[in-house]
């Protein structure tokens, strides 16, 4: 509800360069060609197999990247 006396409502803009970053963790699974033999393998397992664990730091850290770049003030 807006009164005379409240400040005017500023639009909320989620339009940060920072975004773009989000691609990185939707991409790079994609590229096969990262993951598409069996070694070097690690403890064992099959480089896609092991490739496909790293994959959840990658996303975690663009994550966190663009909270703390885009986190607002305040």
């Amino acid at each position: 509800m807006v009164t005379k006396d409240s400040p005017p409502e500023t639009r909320r803009s989620d339009r940060s360069p920072w975004n773009w970053l989000l691609v990185i963790p939707v991409v790079v699974p994609l590229l096969t060609f990262l993951f598409n033999s069996d070694g070097p393998r690690i403890a064992g397992f099959p480089a896609f197999y092991w490739i496909q664990f790293a994959f959840i730091p990658l996303g975690v850290l663009c994550t966190v990247v663009v909270y703390r770049a885009t986190k607002r003030k305040g």
